[in-house]
């Protein structure tokens, strides 16, 4: 069906973009519009699938946070070595063997250092293989040792790095748990509770709520995470470029962008349409401006915004949406072609164009094959069952695109 193929390409790019997946600590956004479809057109209720819900989430990701270098990592205790040998120089009477020890524990902490960097970084290249257990194991050392000698920004980093892996792994209560815990040392450590990774940490966490069904948590979440974004926003437009630079300028605005998405994406599934349909709206026009028509998110969110105008009968407003994101994407050789040709025979089906929903399809169908896109070919060809359903009810006479079920029902 539309829906279906729509969301593919809000996972599509997982193994394009594995790297930097594991590199930022993407956003978990639990909350899916073909879930929302499944519901509203099939009765059915399911549960999100973590890995799914993750996988669409974390190509969202379009700046970084929390880059683990080991400037990044050392940075407060780089000032604090630094003012310690300002007070070692200026003391005369301090003893060369004292001085030696100092020597000796600076070297001991660079080699914890970079032995925690050298876990992570082991611990990433296992996530990306898929082997999660062995993901977990180095993180549990890098975190141990993170502790041991009080490597703060350390800490931060692994613990939000293990609650993404308890999150792939369905562990959403552990998941939690470790968000929080990175969280409080963020605060203890004077960050505020506007900066922009408290922020995105509370949207993890409120997501994660949508996903546990703490829907009255979920929504003081995301509202916490738009009133502190929109102020940011609001005082922003007072500072010159020389108290605040483009870059965090543009930052707050896409992280804005992506609590836009994942409230769209949990109202959805909430059933509460015209409210998601807002959200994505506000969401398309941020992330055109940031990053431009042609950027892949920004497609992914005209492809959303058709679905759900779709799923509400404005079926000519969402055609106009897909329509031009397939067209951008055709021009900048978008990787997922196939899956905004799929959603567009879908939208197309529904207003009854049924010969040229059916053109699309197979040629959505072809692509799919050509990239070896099993899961798009499958979604595709529940949409040609559907269409298969329509033209057969068509033939038999009954209202145009109305299947025996719903003829049935009526």
């Amino acid at each position: 069906m539309a829906l279906h193929i729509s969301c593919r390409l809000l996972v599509s790019h997982i193994s394009r973009f594995n790297s930097s997946i594991l590199e930022s600590a993407r956003i978990v956004c639990l909350s899916s519009v073909l879930h929302a479809k499944r519901e509203l057109t099939h009765g059915q209720s399911r549960s999100i699938s973590p890995s799914l819900a993750w996988r669409s989430a974390v190509n969202r990701r379009s700046f970084r946070r929390y880059n683990i270098t080991r400037n990044h990592i050392n940075e407060k205790k780089q000032s604090e070595d630094s003012s310690s040998n300002r007070n070692l120089l200026g003391a005369a009477a301090a003893a060369f063997s004292f001085f030696g020890k100092a020597e000796d524990e600076r070297d001991e902490a660079q080699k914890a250092e970079d032995e925690i960097i050298l876990l992570l970084k082991k611990a990433k290249l296992s996530m990306m293989r898929d082997e999660l257990d062995a993901a977990n194991g180095f993180l549990h050392q890098a975190i141990r040792l993170a502790h041991q000698t009080h490597n703060t920004q350390a800490i931060i980093y692994t613990y939000s790095l293990m609650g993404n892996l308890a999150f792939v792994q369905g562990q959403l209560t552990n998941a939690e748990k470790l968000f929080k815990a990175a969280m409080s040392f963020m605060l203890s450590g004077g960050m505020p509770q506007d900066h922009n990774a408290v922020i995105e940490m509370s949207l993890k966490l409120a997501s994660i709520y949508a996903s546990l069904n703490k829907n009255e948590l979920a929504e003081h979440g995301f509202q916490f995470c738009m009133e502190s974004l929109e102020a940011k926003i609001e005082k922003h437009k007072d500072l010159s470029p020389e108290e605040l630079s483009d870059e965090e300028r543009k930052d707050t605005r896409l992280l804005l962008g992506l609590c836009l998405d994942a409230r769209a994406r949990y109202l959805a599934a909430s059933h509460r349409l015209a409210q998601a349909t807002g959200d994505y709206r506000r969401a398309l026009q941020i992330c055109s401006e940031e990053q431009g028509e042609t950027h892949p998110q920004t497609l992914v969110l005209m492809s959303d915004l058709a679905t759900i105008l779709d799923l509400q009968g404005k079926h000519e407003e969402a055609l106009g949406h897909i329509t031009r994101a397939m067209q951008l994407g055709k021009e900048a050789g978008h990787p997922d072609q196939h899956v905004l040709l799929g959603n567009m025979a879908g939208i197309l089906m529904h207003q009854g164009q049924l010969e040229e929903a059916r053109r699309l399809y197979l040629e959505a169908i072809a692509l799919a094959q050509a990239m070896g896109d099993g899961e798009a070919v499958e979604q595709i060809e529940e949409g040609l069952k559907e269409l298969t359903s329509r033209r057969k009810a068509q033939k038999d006479g009954k209202p145009d695109g109305q299947t025996e079920c719903e003829a049935a029902s009526g």
